[in-house]
């Protein structure tokens, strides 16, 4: 009998064992960490280095443009105004995409504008993704009470229209840049709050979560230890969506007058300054309208490798 319940629990082991992936020569992956498993996902996925790379350029430009351009942005000059680009009839390398009604050289002004636009997406998403994390987490650990009144909060945002909101507060406070990133940031963060709440839902029924209670961890040492650092590659996704949200959500405002003002400038200024030329000169709408669509495109691409990267199914 005894050496039955030996032969029987040999042949459980050695099926166990045989049930456990080991990382082999025909199969390097199982080596791998996850976060090297999906470093190497992400690059061989297309997106990622097409969207990577737009974003790069961007940020080059944006940050290099005093070395890629000697024109001043802020320079008038109306013996220049509407001089058309490079490839019209009458243009000239002097001023390769033109210059304004107010003859400020549009090259130069795209890529200093290129600052400010990525500067509200960045601080955007800091500031919805701190509040929203937070707010995620707290409802998703301790639930009860706490998850009611973060449901609560939440159910309330998302019956505010986020553009008529927007409007509204910059209107009657006022327009200023940290203003402006203050209320957009203040204004995107439900989608952090939905995907924190269900990520940690989920972690917080693990085993390893159970043994560090049961080793003695605290909560701060739970949350910023354990539970945190599992929520990295869904909060990713988010950054890229809500980056690119709040891009356009500024071109908005500026557009309709009540974001960025001057002297400061942005793509979706330009395009409000540009609207009375639309038939005349459609280059003034179409360059900052193009540079937009571009950025926002790259971010959305780099957002989808990083989803496909990080998925557990491995869809890349």
């Amino acid at each position: 009998m005894q050496a039955g319940t030996t032969t029987a629990a040999t042949t459980a082991t050695t099926a166990t064992a045989a049930a456990i992936p080991t990382a082999t020569a025909a199969d390097p992956v199982g080596a791998l960490s996850p976060r090297q498993v999906a470093a190497r996902r992400a690059l061989r996925h297309g997106g990622f280095w097409f969207g990577g790379g737009i974003l790069l350029v961007v940020v080059f430009c944006a940050i290099f443009a005093p070395l890629l351009t000697s024109a001043d942005p802020a320079l008038q000059d109306l013996g220049q105004r509407l001089i058309p680009p490079v490839w019209a009839p009458k243009g000239s390398w002097t001023h390769s995409l033109g210059t304004d009604a107010l003859g400020r050289d549009y090259f130069a002004r795209l890529l200093y504008g290129a600052r400010i636009s990525l500067v509200v997406g960045v601080l955007t998403v800091l500031v919805s993704g701190t509040l929203g994390t937070a707010l995620g987490v707290a409802a998703g650990y301790w639930g009860g009470r706490v998850d009611l009144v973060v449901n609560f909060i939440l159910t309330i945002r998302l019956t505010l229209p986020v553009v008529l909101v927007a409007l509204v507060v910059v209107a009657v406070v006022g327009n200023s840049l940290p203003l402006l990133i203050l209320v957009i940031g203040l204004l995107l963060w439900d989608r952090y709050a939905i995907v924190a709440r269900s990520a940690t839902q989920l972690i917080v029924g693990r085993e390893f979560i159970g043994a560090a209670r049961a080793i003695g961890s605290s909560t701060p040492r739970i949350l910023f230890k354990e539970i945190l650092p599992n929520l990295t590659g869904p909060l990713v996704v988010v950054t890229s969506i809500e980056m690119a949200h709040a891009i356009l959500l500024e071109a908005t405002l500026s557009f309709l007058g009540l974001g960025v003002q001057p002297p400061l400038f942005t793509w979706g200024l330009m395009i409000a300054e540009a609207k009375n030329q639309l038939m005349f000169r459609p280059y003034l709408i179409a360059v900052p309208g193009a540079a937009l669509v571009v950025l926002v495109l790259a971010i959305n691409m780099l957002g989808d490798a990083l989803r496909d990267a990080t998925a557990p199914e491995g869809r890349a």
